[in-house]
């Protein structure tokens, strides 16, 4: 995963209707410019997150969209997703490249830690992600992080780095102008008020006038 501007990482509620979910899943991808989606499911059974994989995949495969599974490095190559996404307390980044193989993406949860970041790039990362930078419902946050490490990162490495925690369009602008590759978001494109294409549109906006805010 690369990007040359701030691009959406979506993350799945953490409960779905599997059919429901991704006719709003399509509508966002194709309302603006989504880089990834992240299937995370941590309550449900092995089975209910194959077939969730399965549909998701259905509609990412289609858009040049690439779908991660959070923590399950065995399930993201089962069910042929692009990837997986660790944290600190799921498998470890050399467990899940192995599982994966080395072609797919591996992300690791980074927290508001500089020396976490630094290790998981040197063992071959795909991307860090730092946060919560803000408050946020979605899950509790186990660290904050605040702007400055979004820009001594991109100044000091090439490896992208993945925004999240409470993130919304009224609040991102810090974010994008501190060098964050990719914007992580739940709550803001889910539960907006006008439905997740709309709220799409309205980070896309948010970045491309972030450089201009201040």
């Amino acid at each position: 995963m690369q990007s040359e501007t701030c691009r959406l990482y979506l993350i799945t509620p953490p409960s779905i209707v599997v059919a429901d979910f991704t006719e709003a899943l399509a509508r966002a991808l194709d309302a603006g410019d989504v880089a990834c989606v992240q299937l995370r499911l941590k309550e449900a059974a092995d089975d209910d997150i194959r077939r969730a994989a399965e549909a998701l995949l259905a509609v990412t495969a289609t858009r040049d969209t690439v779908l991660l599974m959070n923590d399950r490095p065995d399930l993201a190559r089962e069910t042929g997703c692009d990837g997986v996404h660790v944290g600190q307390e799921d498998a470890t980044y050399e467990v899940a490249r192995q599982t994966v193989g080395a072609d797919a993406v591996v992300g690791v949860t980074c927290h508001g830690s500089r020396d976490l970041a630094i290790e998981a790039a040197a063992k071959g990362a795909d991307y860090v992600a730092f946060g919560a930078f803000y408050a946020t419902d979605t899950k509790e946050a186990k660290a904050s992080a605040a702007p400055d490490i979004l820009a001594w990162w991109s100044e000091m490495t090439t490896v992208p780095s993945v925004a999240i925690g409470g993130i919304t369009p009224a609040n991102c602008p810090p974010l994008v102008r501190a060098g964050t590759d990719f914007l992580a978001v739940v709550a803001a494109i889910w539960n907006h008020p006008d439905g997740p294409a709309a709220a799409v549109k309205a980070f896309e906006k948010a970045i491309a006038e972030a450089p201009d805010a201040g």
